[in-house]
């Protein structure tokens, strides 16, 4: 009998079990919630079989985080014209802080018009695990496909 008392005596009861698991949930920063964020921007750029864009925007994460940033995008395809896009928007997948979505993305570009809110801009990006879906409506005579790099930086 007193063998059975001295096992129970030295296992941890269950309120001091909870009280750590808790602890621990509670300090753990890698368990933080991934946010949706999303990107209204305006582009302006040019291309002949090598292409370059240029512009602004604003990440809105659902968490309240929100950054002004600088967009350039580069590369290279079967690409031609001039084009703008006002009040575009893009779409992140879920990241922890705001930081992590800055850095240049791998892009697939594809893009045509002929005149004011004619042309029609669609890109899809990866950055590691990061994914950025970009969608736009602006002006321009412009028609291709292009591969490059995407670049955000905070302003």
């Amino acid at each position: 009998m007193s063998q059975d008392s001295s096992n129970t005596s030295q296992r941890p009861s269950f309120s001091a079990l909870c009280a750590a698991m808790l602890l621990l949930l509670l300090a753990s920063p890698a368990l933080a919630r991934p946010t949706r964020c999303h990107l209204i921007y305006d582009v302006e750029g040019w291309s002949i079989l090598y292409k370059v864009a240029r512009g602004t925007g604003r990440i809105t994460c659902a968490d309240g985080q929100t950054a002004n940033v600088s967009i350039v995008a580069h590369g290279g395809g079967l690409t031609l014209g001039t084009q703008g896009v006002k009040h575009g928007r893009g779409r992140f997948s879920g990241t922890e802080k705001i930081a992590d979505l800055y850095g240049t993305y791998i892009e697939v570009d594809a893009h045509a018009g002929v005149g004011q809110g004619a042309s029609v801009d669609a890109r899809a990006m990866f950055k590691g695990s990061k994914r950025l879906s970009l969608a736009g409506k602006g002006s321009g005579i412009n028609l291709g496909f292009a591969l490059g790099g995407f670049t955000i930086k905070p302003r």
